[in-house]
């Protein structure tokens, strides 16, 4: 059963991001040919100065879920209600948290966003983006409980009809009315469709949500979800603003245009990562029933398995990048829109980095290891806005993402040998460093060899220049995987 609903959640994940990835580049293609790329630099800094207030969700999502595994496992309906009643109580008061707080943001706009030329109301516009993000939080909680069981597919299917119905309806707008308020607007109407369909589900699979009988929480469960809440604190602020942060500096030192064209490069980076992390995650809650139901060879067996599929699939994806990245956005918006190449190098090391962490992350989350590193997140975030803001004078825009790479290292530095690679499976450092260091290796050797090739085409047409890249990709790094690893488990 964990095995076939694993698989499921994986295939379903994959082709829900496969059509937000397709939906999502056709939406940005036309967004930028009727606004431009002023409007797109707005979109992409209000979704980031947003993505700082989900720290106020505080992680409990994540502690709920833990929290579940075991009387899920147990059948122990009683257990199951009283958490789930909690998560609601919790969740209403964090939806009125982030409301308020993000109303107190208003009078710093002018701030943040710089000089822009378009003429639009700022403030409309920020409180339609604050509308979308609290929308996404009014009716979720029950969602969890369908997680927690392993069936994030059926969450995936519902989600695949909300992208659908957003980008059909968002784009008829802009076609015909070129309205971004409407556009926007429309984001807040289709989110809470998609959560009300879901509540529905919910109540049907699990028809003890809506009993009415509810124990108090016991408090011995109470307290250890405040104390996974209290850790994972500290890691949805270090997450919040290392994933908030670059486009509000990039904003106010190089200006809203410049975070219009990174995120032409955003959205093809986080397309690829989004795919992979929603295929990795999908199995958090089967990893999480195995950590209470096998012994540690076991789990260790499966690490290193799920490890070398993590590699296999980040190298491959990063010499993708790399290779077709240029040749992609030619295509795609025009050649006005490339970025220096050092920046592509920097994202490119950036997105390897992020990929390679899914395989030790799945593990500790799994295993509700928060509270062992909680101040980890805060340096991480420290160090990525002073390394971001002292590179970005001497490198501009790469320097930016060159911040976040050296911020990101305390991970790997620290929480990874320690807490996953030595506490959970007993590996020593010399082995983990070894095993890194062997794997930056080889993707170094396949971008290499990758780049060798590349340099020695001369094709003038821009589609088969791009083909040709997508071709190269496709072959080296995944020969190369295969000639080494081919024996292995």
């Amino acid at each position: 059963m964990r095995t076939s609903n694993a698989l499921k959640n994986s295939i379903v994940s994959i082709i829900q991001y496969s059509i937000n990835i397709i939906a999502s580049f056709i939406a940005q293609a036309i967004f930028i040919r009727i606004l431009g790329a002023e409007y797109l630099g707005l979109n992409g800094l209000f979704t980031n100065v947003l993505t700082i207030l989900s720290i106020f969700e505080l992680g409990i999502g994540s502690a709920i879920v833990y929290a579940l595994y075991k009387p899920i496992a147990n059948k122990d309906n009683e257990t199951i209600k009283s958490i789930m009643a909690f998560y609601k109580k919790a969740y209403n008061l964090i939806t009125i948290i982030i409301l308020f707080v993000g109303m107190i943001i208003i009078p710093f706009l002018p701030y943040i966003v710089g000089e822009i030329s378009v003429k639009i109301n700022l403030y409309l516009i920020y409180l339609l983006f604050l509308g979308g993000t609290v929308s996404s939080y009014i009716l979720v909680y029950k969602r969890n409980l369908i997680y927690a069981n392993q069936k994030n597919y059926i969450i995936d299917i519902v989600h695949i009809g909300y992208i659908i119905l957003l980008n059909i309806v968002q784009l008829l707008i802009l076609y015909f009315t070129k309205n971004y308020y409407l556009y926007l607007g429309i984001k807040i109407i289709v989110q809470l469709i998609e959560n009300v369909v879901l509540n529905v589900i919910s109540n049907k699979m699990y028809p003890i949500l809506l009993d009415k009988n509810i124990k108090p929480i016991d408090k011995k469960i109470e307290k250890n979800i405040f104390a996974k809440i209290k850790a994972l604190f500290f890691h949805k602020v270090g997450s919040a603003v290392v994933l908030g942060s670059d486009n509000i500096i990039i904003s106010s030192f190089l200006g809203v245009i410049t975070v219009g064209l990174y995120s032409n490069y955003s959205l093809v980076v986080n397309a690829l990562s989004s795919m992979f992390n929603k295929a990795i995650t999908s199995i958090t809650a089967s990893i999480g029933n195995l950590t209470v139901t096998s012994s540690k060879n076991k789990i260790f067996d499966i690490f290193k398995k799920l490890r070398l599929a993590n590699f296999m699939i980040a190298s491959f994806l990063g010499c993708a990048l790399i290779l077709c990245m240029d040749p992609f956005i030619t295509v795609w918006v025009g050649k006005e829109y490339i970025l220096p190449k050092l920046v592509l190098i920097v994202i490119v090391v950036n997105f390897y980095q992020k990929m390679m962490r899914n395989s030790y992350s799945v593990f500790k989350d799994s295993m509700g290891i928060w509270e062992a590193d909680k101040y980890i997140p805060l340096l991480e975030s420290a160090l990525n806005i002073i390394f971001s803001i002292i590179l970005l004078k001497i490198f501009g825009l790469a320097g930016v993402i060159m911040g976040t790479v050296l911020s990101g290292l305390v991970l790997w530095l620290y929480s990874y040998p320690k807490l996953v690679y030595k506490n959970i499976f007993n590996g020593t450092y010399f082995n983990y460093i070894k095993e890194t260091l062997g794997y930056i290796l080889i993707f170094l050797f396949e971008i290499y060899i990758c780049l060798l090739i590349s340099q020695s085409l001369n094709v003038q047409n821009n589609f088969i220049n791009l083909l040709l890249h997508i071709i190269i990709s496709l072959i080296v790094p995944n020969l190369i995987n295969i000639i080494l690893f081919y024996k292995t488990d």
